[in-house]
């Protein structure tokens, strides 16, 4: 029979720094290392690598944008991907499927020599990435005891921030190809400890009931369950207005705010991450200290709009300020640790990777009619005001969603969703 890993109590013998050191938490938290790594060098390295294969002038903008969406488009069908193979075959399947997936096509990115197989490569990577984090928030949920996993989930995010912040220090410091096989390299050697870790346990013993798991039908055919898995997304769309609009148009907005000096895109998103780092962790101990969820996602999501406002509308005139203000947007974004644990936690063990997977991903997508929005009204309203009115749209329908979504942080894991 399978070795699976049963949760244990929390006791004097077992601190809860042993638990949480454990194998599958640290795989799950250092494959979202790579993850991160990977999705956020093509941001640092895009111009150069397209340079280097012959895009000149305004093309790089376009095929920049080309890029994006592909791998934007990958994030999306491998979700839906990944969670369906979850909740069927089981979470270490997507933990080290999905690894191994976009590692390969990291070291493969290192060796493209035309603008179409960038593309392909990049689409292929999207999909590799899409899997990696929802399989861990729910290996981890899963296998520790309710009263220490939010620390668990904490370091998962807190490590896939490491990474994203890694990524701007490697692109720096080599070629950008060699930044690539960098990653492809860390996530392969991460394989080697996958003999170590055990699946989990509730994941198991739903295996072995006749019931519908990682089902679309099941997750939608309930109003109560689709209302649900809608809000949750909508709860994430903050972030993803800050990194999306904010942070990668830093460049833009810091000249229509009146900054003389030039922004670099790339030390700002370096910036939020480090910001983002102490939030998430910030957000997981003030969670389990307050023994809720919900309650740390309004305070955070309240302090980002605080923030969008100083970044928007205050008189910042030194560059060193506007930056400074990017890492406190970056911190307010550190609920995206909760985000990602109060939506496995709403669903059943049957569901559980499935919505851990997709709803990531599809607020990841956001980004795409987020930037619509806002190109739309900058005619009319100015660079400032549109990417205001849409900040303060986002804040607003997440505010709601939260409202509507339970208080998660002592449900036990171990349920079903019934058909």
């Amino acid at each position: 029979m399978k070795p699976v890993f049963t949760p244990e109590p929390v006791t004097a013998n077992r601190s809860t720094l042993r638990q949480l050191l454990q194998i599958p938490v640290l795989v799950a938290a250092l494959g979202y290392l790579v993850d991160m790594y990977d999705l956020f060098l093509f941001s640092v390295v895009r111009v150069p690598s397209l340079k280097a294969l012959g895009v000149e002038g305004d093309r790089l903008l376009g095929d920049g944008l080309l890029l994006l969406n592909t791998q934007t488009a990958g994030l999306l069908i491998g979700g839906i991907f990944w969670g369906i193979l979850g909740d069927r075959r089981g979470r270490l399947s997507v933990l080290f499927g999905s690894i191994l997936l976009y590692s390969l096509a990291n070291i493969a990115n290192g060796f493209v020599t035309s603008l179409n197989q960038y593309v392909l490569l990049r689409f292929i990577a999207g999909i590799g990435l899409a899997g990696e984090l929802g399989a861990g928030i729910t290996l981890v949920t899963e296998i520790l005891p309710k009263e220490i996993r939010g620390y668990g989930t904490t370091l998962v995010a807190t490590m896939g921030v490491l990474g994203a912040i890694l990524a701007y220090f490697m692109a720096d410091l080599f070629d950008w190809r060699i930044s690539y096989f960098i990653g492809g390299g860390l996530g392969l050697l991460l394989l080697v400890l996958r003999f170590n870790v055990l699946e989990s346990g509730l994941f198991v013993k739903t295996s072995q009931r006749a019931i519908a798991r990682g089902s679309v039908q099941t997750l939608f055919s309930d109003k109560h369950r689709r209302n649900k898995y809608l809000q949750c997304i909508l709860v994430g769309l903050p972030i993803w207005f800050v990194v999306g609009i904010l942070i990668t148009f830093s460049p833009e907005l810091g000249k229509a705010i009146g900054l003389t000096e030039p922004v670099i895109a790339g030390k700002a998103v370096m910036l939020s991450f480090s910001g983002q780092v102490l939030g998430d962790l910030v957000s997981g101990f003030l969670s389990q200290s307050l023994r809720s969820r919900k309650k740390v996602i309004r305070l955070f999501m309240l302090v980002s709009f605080a923030f969008i406002l100083v970044y928007l509308l205050a008189p910042i005139s030194r560059l060193t300020m506007f930056y400074a203000v990017c890492v406190c947007l970056g911190f307010a974004n550190g609920y995206w640790t909760l985000f990602v644990t109060i939506a496995a936690e709403l669903f059943g063990t049957n569901l559980r990777a499935t919505v851990a997977t997709t709803i990531p991903n599809f607020v990841r997508a956001a980004t795409i009619p987020l930037s619509a929005i806002f190109v739309q009204l900058k005619p009319s309203l100015g660079t400032v005001y549109s990417a205001l009115t849409v900040g303060v749209l986002t804040i607003v329908i997440a505010l709601v969603a939260l409202s509507y979504l339970d208080e998660t942080f002592t449900k036990d894991m171990d349920y079903v969703e019934e058909g």
